[in-house]
Formats: structure tokens, C-alpha cells, sequence
């Protein structure tokens, strides 16, 4: 699809709440399963001039953040307000970066190749932005959970409604929606299997929870707490696969720009092991925040 393009709330409502910004707490819990100091994240930003910036956080002592390359140019400043996980996917002229971004009132999708470069700061190669549709004013979250068998996408709206489409990148077409998140502020996805995606979501009052989306219709999701409390900092979670079933999470605090690791086990309800692992050397000042991801097919995610 990428190439082609490029070359041619069941269970329970999600009450409103508010509380003070505060780094959650981990007295008292347990490492997560594997090693999370073997891991990493790869995060991507785009920049208030509409540069588009790769890091990657590692799961170090404490963990730290590096920047690894700058493509500039790639879109108008100040332009794209959500975006989903990109795809990296080696190409013959450099590197196919793909994905969906919401820009003003329009979802669109974005791919741009940039080349094989060890400078660390390039200009797209070829670039396509293809508007897909429009209605996104509203929107607080985006993403597309994309497997071998499947391209499933997600949009949060900011009255608490979450729909689901099959999505490509020339067209959305839905698969149902569910009201009772409006207290949602991030959601980061964990687990996207054959039969269900599984995000993990704090609320504005502080709880954490997971939200499990089976594949069926109509739309159901499953929704569990993890946490009751402390959460309510994060403006966006960023996760990756860490361990055998386990996740790699990124809370960003957009007031500091500050980032803190944890390694979550794999999902359990208030039994979940969550590990702090401190606050990321570097800072995460950029408006939009989103995961960059190899092919679907090396891409596990396994937290639920």
C-alpha cells in the first residue's frame, strides 16, 4: 500500500476528572518482565517550523534520548496537530516513512522517502500528502494498528466518542464507534493481534487503564483499570514491544517537556507490573509527539 502510494466502552464509563500534574509513583513495584535495559523506543516529532524528527530513548541508567535524524521540510509549520505511528520500510532511492496525520479539519496520509544518509539531516526524496477526509476539528487522538491481515484505525473525538475504520491510504471507511471516554487524555497502543487491538490510557483525574478492542462488530471494547491514581501528567503515551509480552512506555509531560520510562508487564488489571525507570535524559518540546515502527510484520506488539 505504502509503496504503491508513493510510486503511483463496554463495562464502564470514564468519569471526567482533574487533579495536580504528578510523576507516578512506584514505591513497592516489582521489574517488569524482561530486560528492560535491552530496550528501545523509537519516537518521532514534528516540529513547530514542520521538520520531521527521529529519536530514540533507551532503557539505560538513566534512559536517555538521542537524536537521530532530521528530515526538513516535510510539512507547512505549524500544520499537523495528531499524527499516527509511521512506518520505516527500506526502499531503493532511501528510506519510505508512512503514515496518517490530522492537519486543521483534514486526516491525511503522509509518506515521504528520505535517503540513505549518515549526516543525520536530509530533504525528502519524494513526498505525497493525500487528504483523505475532513470532520477532524474535533479530534484529541489518532492512530491505525496495522498487522499483516489488517489496517485498523482509531480516532478519539474530544466528546468522548471512539471510532474505528478500515483504513488505506486513500480511503477510511467505519467499522463502528463507542461513547464514555471523554476523561481520556492518551492513548498508546500495546497489543494488535489477529482478533483485538489493546491500548493503555490515563485519564485527567490520574487512573490508568486498559482499553481492549476486539476485531467483531458491533464495537465493544473491554475496559480495565490498572492504576487508580498519579497519571493524570502524561499529555501523551508512546509504547513499544519489550520482552517477550511485555511494553516499553514513554510518558511525555508536555508542561516540561520532560519524559519518564516505565517497563509494564504484561497486562493483568491492577495486577499489571509497572517499573519506573526514571525521567529521560533529554527534553520532548515538540508539539506532536508519535512512535516510529519497522514493517508490520516485525513490529509485534504483545502487552495484553
Amino acid at each position: 500500500m505504502r509503496r504503491e502510494l508513493v510510486w503511483g466502552l463496554a463495562g464502564a464509563a470514564l468519569l471526567t476528572g482533574a487533579a495536580a500534574v504528578v510523576v507516578p509513583a512506584q514505591a513497592g513495584v516489582a521489574a517488569a518482565e524482561g530486560t528492560a535495559a535491552a530496550c528501545s523506543l523509537m519516537t518521532e516529532a514534528v516540529t513547530a517550523p514542520g521538520d520531521a524528527m527521529e529519536s530514540v530513548v533507551t532503557a539505560s541508567t538513566p534512559p536517555s534520548k538521542q537524536l537521530t535524524s532530521t528530515v526538513t521540510g516535510v510539512y507547512q509549520p505549524g500544520q499537523v496537530r495528531l499524527a499516527t505511528t509511521v512506518v520505516h520500510e527500506p526502499d531503493i532511492p532511501g528510506i519510505e516513512v508512512s503514515g496518517w496525520v490530522v492537519q486543521g479539519d483534514g486526516l491525511y496520509f503522509s509518506a515521504y522517502v528520505t535517503p540513505y544518509d549518515d549526516s543525520g539531516t536530509s530533504v525528502p526524496v519524494l513526498q505525497r500528502l493525500i487528504r483523505i477526509g475532513g470532520g477532524w476539528a474535533n479530534f484529541t487522538a489518532l492512530e491505525v494498528s496495522q498487522t499483516l491481515g489488517r489496517s485498523t484505525a482509531y480516532g478519539l473525538r474530544g466528546d468522548g466518542t471512539l471510532f474505528r475504520w478500515t483504513a488505506s491510504a486513500t480511503s477510511w471507511r467505519s467499522t463502528g464507534s463507542a461513547t464514555g471516554l471523554g476523561a481520556v487524555k492518551s492513548m498508546a497502543l500495546i497489543s494488535k493481534t489477529a482478533t483485538y487491538d489493546t491500548f493503555l490510557a490515563n485519564l485527567r483525574g490520574g487512573s490508568l487503564y486498559t482499553i481492549r478492542i476486539p476485531t467483531t462488530s458491533p464495537m465493544k471494547p473491554i475496559v480495565k483499570p490498572v492504576r487508580a491514581r498519579t497519571w493524570q501528567g502524561f499529555e501523551k503515551l508512546i509504547a513499544t514491544k519489550c520482552g517477550q509480552n511485555s511494553t516499553l512506555l514513554l510518558g511525555i509531560d508536555k508542561d516540561t517537556s520532560a519524559g519518564y520510562l516505565y517497563a509494564v508487564g504484561h497486562a493483568n488489571g491492577t495486577g499489571t507490573v509497572i517499573k519506573g525507570l526514571g525521567k529521560v535524559n533529554g527534553t520532548f518540546p515538540d508539539p506532536v509527539g508519535f512512535r516510529g515502527a519497522p514493517v508490520p510484520e516485525a513490529d509485534p506488539l504483545n502487552g495484553d
